[in-house]
């Protein structure tokens, strides 16, 4: 998955206004084009992990190396009716708080080429509505935008027509973002993927001149040395295409160790990276960001998006400490008002009665739509590859599944379970979701294994 902005204006002491939709911080070193203190939300899922699990022997290094950090706040959940409170309610309290709000959209059709993090929109004409939501929750406050991770770097399951129809679709995003006052850099990839010049022909195909820049390394973890150079590569590439002026954001929040392959839930050499920040100190870099907010799963070991505490502290050990003396994040002292970006990882208190259980969530709707939620429960004893059985209602039909692997006879749906979470113990859970067609919902569930 993957970066980023501007800010500012002048103020009385050291608070940050906002004026005409662009930020200043007064007497703040820069060397891009942005300047200012990014946002720090409370309301996340290591905050939330972190209340309730006070006592465990990792809290304080994940409170002081990692919570108490920025991270980008990932709009993933595909939710046209509320997706503009949300971004309002995010973007308004780091207004309130004089500080600079990123965020990472990640709704795009056919997003991950249905790979453990696929979901989005059901199409591009609904992905549109979705965005113009986020437009209007933004209402001209300058906001750091990573468009879609992925996206663009990652096409080898779509058609020549259909990566024009995404070309076209993120340029409509970035302008429709621009104009609501964003600052937003599309995806670049990293420096082990395309090659410079094959990656900044994809970004002029996809609107960058309309945007501020790209970001890299949302998906990876090499290093920030070889990110920059390759940044460097691929803004000469844009400016022999006459695409000049861009920058380059880096997410550095895995970053810190071992390179290698993309999936980073099992390997215990990633460490932390640079300490988010907008004093990058080079003219072609407008952050450092941590895009990939450390501890969340990539989807291989465990479910893609889920904070994962083992993870966490794995990155935070032997990693210096943050370079200020920003306070650790402190849980929400009332329960959050948006939903989390992540589907809850806690089970059901009791186990099923049967070899698995099953339950339905609806994650979202709109017209002739909605985005289903289903968590498999083991029973008593373990269970090494499950299935999940429903009758499809009248006006249903299913078009996208992630996380299991689909079979139709009829109206009857089957999910199975996929490579990397058929083996449940006594208890545990696995999670898929699909997008359907029709009303919401689901008739009764059965589950075998």
């Amino acid at each position: 998955m993957s970066s980023t902005a501007l800010r500012r204006s002048l103020l009385a002491a050291s608070a940050v206004l906002v004026t005409a939709g662009v930020w200043l911080a007064a007497g703040t070193a820069s060397a891009g084009t942005l300047t200012g203190t990014l946002y720090r939300d409370t309301d996340t899922p290591v905050a939330r992990w972190l209340a309730a699990n006070p006592g465990d022997s990792r809290a304080a290094q994940i409170s002081s190396r990692i919570a108490s950090q920025p991270a980008t706040r990932w709009l993933s959940n595909f939710n046209v009716g509320t997706i503009e409170s949300e971004v309002a309610g995010y973007v308004g309290a780091a207004t309130r708080a004089g500080q600079v709000p990123a965020l990472t959209v990640y709704g795009i059709p056919n997003r991950d080429c249905g790979g453990a993090s696929a979901g989005g929109a059901p199409d591009l004409a609904t992905y549109q509505t979705w965005v113009n939501g986020i437009a209007r929750g933004l209402a001209g406050r300058t906001t750091l935008i990573m468009l879609e991770p992925d996206s663009i770097a990652l096409q080898t399951c779509l058609s020549a027509g259909e990566i024009t129809a995404r070309d076209q679709a993120l340029a409509t995003a970035t302008r429709t973002l621009k104009a609501a006052g964003a600052k937003v850099y599309l995806d670049g990839g990293h420096s082990a993927w395309n090659a410079a010049a094959e990656q900044a022909r994809r970004l002029a195909n996809a609107g960058v001149a309309d945007g501020d820049g790209f970001y890299t390394n949302a998906s990876n973890f090499q290093s920030t040395a070889n990110e920059s150079a390759f940044g460097r590569s691929v803004l000469s590439a844009l400016s022999g295409r006459g695409i000049n002026g861009k920058r380059q954001v880096i997410d550095t929040s895995r970053n810190g160790g071992a390179a290698g392959d993309w999936c980073g839930d099992d390997n215990t050499d990633r460490r932390i990276g640079r300490y988010p920040t907008l004093d990058t100190g080079d003219a072609n870099i407008d952050a450092y960001l941590w895009i990939k907010p450390p501890g969340e799963a990539d989807g291989c070991a465990y479910p893609a998006g889920s904070f994962q505490p083992s993870l966490a502290a794995s990155l935070a050990t032997g990693a210096a400490n943050p370079p200020t003396t920003t306070p650790p994040a402190t849980p929400p002292t009332t329960p959050p008002t948006t939903p989390p970006t992540t589907p809850p990882t806690t089970p059901p208190t009791n186990p099923p009665t049967g070899a698995c259980g099953a339950t339905y969530a609806t994650s979202s709707s709109w017209q002739g739509g909605f985005q289903g939620q289903i968590t498999v429960k083991a029973g008593t004893g373990a269970v090494n590859g499950w299935a999940v059985s429903w009758t499809l209602a009248s006006g249903q039909s299913i078009n996208q599944v992630w996380g299991g692997v689909l079979s139709v006879s009829g109206s009857t749906v089957t999910v199975r379970n996929a490579a990397w979470n058929g083996s449940l113990q006594p208890g545990a859970t696995a999670e898929f979701g699909f997008i359907a067609n029709g009303p919401a919902g689901t008739s009764s569930l059965s589950c075998s294994a």
